[in-house]
């Protein structure tokens, strides 16, 4: 007997209207803050095991093309940039999730107590991420 396998992702639909409609309605004035500690959480359900691998990361998980740019920003910091490609959203739209996700892994990896925080660069439909650490702050 022939069995064919059918591989099912959520679309974008689905991914935006919970993300742009059910968790504010839901999270409500509090909403930053619970998906910045969410996407802690799911960094540490789903780790990395370098740096290079969280743009693959956003990338499957449907988020996004996400970049380095690194050149420019200082020893204790990592600059990453994630475009959007539409503005509408990308006004709207909180990007802690993301930010949480990234800190907790650069955290796990560097071994030194990180946050991050996104900046919308409207102008260029995108959001840099900056990754700062504390290098006198080890974690265990």
């Amino acid at each position: 007997m022939l069995t064919i396998e059918i591989e099912t992702k959520p679309t974008q639909l689905g991914y935006e209207i919970l993300k742009d409609h059910v968790l504010p309605s839901i999270l409500g004035k509090h909403e930053d803050d619970i998906l910045y500690w969410a996407g802690k959480s799911v960094a540490r359900k789903f780790p990395v095991f370098s740096i290079d691998e969280i743009p693959t990361f956003f990338e499957e998980a449907g988020w996004g093309p996400l970049t380095y740019e690194d050149a420019r920003a200082p020893k204790d910091e990592s600059w990453l940039t994630l475009r959007q490609s539409d503005r509408t959203l990308l006004e709207k739209r909180s990007y802690q999730l993301e930010a949480g996700f990234i800190a907790q892994q650069f955290q796990k990896l560097n071994g030194f107590l990180t946050e991050c925080y996104g900046e919308k660069l409207l102008k260029d439909d995108q959001i840099r991420f900056i990754v700062k650490w504390d290098p006198k702050t080890k974690m265990q």
